[in-house]
């Protein structure tokens, strides 16, 4: 089966045939994917932003959607034949052990959850089943980019309604914490990002205004639409150690900052206003519990509460992961899909 091997940091992906364990593990999982976002944690793991990485070579990939084809012992949430998100958020259900894969005489590790392979050991907890007849494509974002942009909003913000909302970098993760910050009524919501294309996708996403990073007066533009008090809460999803400190800097000291990105480097704030009414948290995937909100999330969509279409900017074959990645490091994309899998 064809899959997308992290063999050395900092150097592309290589795509090769890998084989599977011979047998399933107690609450493993087997499922053909299908779709596959491309989230910043790959490009932090890709880079070793955390430190040396001691799995080499191993697989990526941590939100997804395909179809179970065998569960493993004691695996009770899902059967052969269901149609799932993968998610890197637990659920419920087992953890199982991580599985190994082999390629030419070498191991290849996996985590609890890989996507960017055609077919995927998974720990049972790392799994959520939907309604068959829903859009497979649009269920990958559910496995990280909607749940925990979502998620930021409702639970680690706790955004009332009426309340400003600051968001640095309106990428995948920046545009779903606008739709979410819009669905319970925030104003202004106000996107900061280098380019002024996904400034403009943003706002088809709740943005309501929205400003080119690269600006002199920041502050001055920010405070002309927020009023004199500022943002009242500030998001920073981008991870660059600048940018998050800028972003805990222009929220006011009654105000919150929450960080979404994984910061590449290490920050320096003030900490004198935490002191007093200042926060800043920073989130962990939203505080989502997948199987509890993805059939929310779902229920929306039929409903036509909301629509998830136009955060897919842009869509690449399996064997031109590469040049998804180089796109997602540019800055100029929205969510970006892989296609795993032909659907059956």
């Amino acid at each position: 089966m064809k899959s997308a091997i992290l063999v050395e940091n900092n150097k592309p992906l290589i795509v090769a045939d890998i084989d599977l364990p011979e047998k399933l593990a107690f609450g493993q999982v087997l499922v053909k994917v299908f779709y596959s976002g491309l989230c910043g944690a790959q490009i932090n793991e890709i880079e070793a932003i955390k430190g040396p990485d001691k799995f080499l070579p191993h697989l990526l990939g941590h939100e997804g959607s395909g179809v179970v084809e065998k569960v493993g012992d004691g695996v009770k949430t899902v059967n052969a034949g269901d149609h799932v998100v993968l998610h890197w958020r637990k659920s419920s259900g087992i953890q199982s052990d991580t599985p190994k894969y082999s390629w030419a005489g070498k191991q290849v590790n996996g985590g609890w959850v890989t996507t960017f392979n055609e077919k995927t050991i998974v720990s049972e907890n790392r799994l959520t089943v939907i309604p068959k007849d829903f859009d497979l494509r649009i269920a990958a974002l559910f496995g990280c980019a909607v749940i925990s942009g979502f998620g930021a909003v409702n639970n680690d913000a706790q955004v009332k309604i009426g309340q400003s909302v600051l968001i640095f970098g309106v990428g995948g993760m920046g545009l779903n914490i606008a739709y979410a910050s819009s669905l319970v009524s925030a104003y202004p919501i106000i996107g900061i990002d280098l380019h002024e294309d996904k400034i403009e996708l943003g706002k088809k996403f709740g943005l309501t205004h929205g400003i080119v990073a690269s600006s002199n007066d920041l502050k001055d533009q920010i405070y002309n639409i927020t009023g004199k008090n500022g943002p009242e809460i500030t998001f920073e999803t981008t991870g660059n150690a600048k940018v998050m400190e800028k972003a805990y800097e222009l929220t006011p000291n009654d105000g919150k900052t929450i960080f979404v990105g994984v910061p590449n480097g290490k920050i320096s704030i003030n900490s004198l206003p935490l002191a007093f009414n200042k926060i800043l948290a920073a989130s962990h995937g939203g505080n989502s519990i997948p199987d509890k909100d993805i059939p929310r999330y779902i229920k929306l969509i039929k409903n036509k509460k909301i629509s998830l279409d136009k955060l897919i900017t842009h869509e690449f074959n399996l064997s031109d992961i590469n040049k998804a990645i180089e796109l997602f490091r540019s800055g100029k994309a929205g969510r970006i899909i892989l296609k795993i899998s032909k659907e059956r």
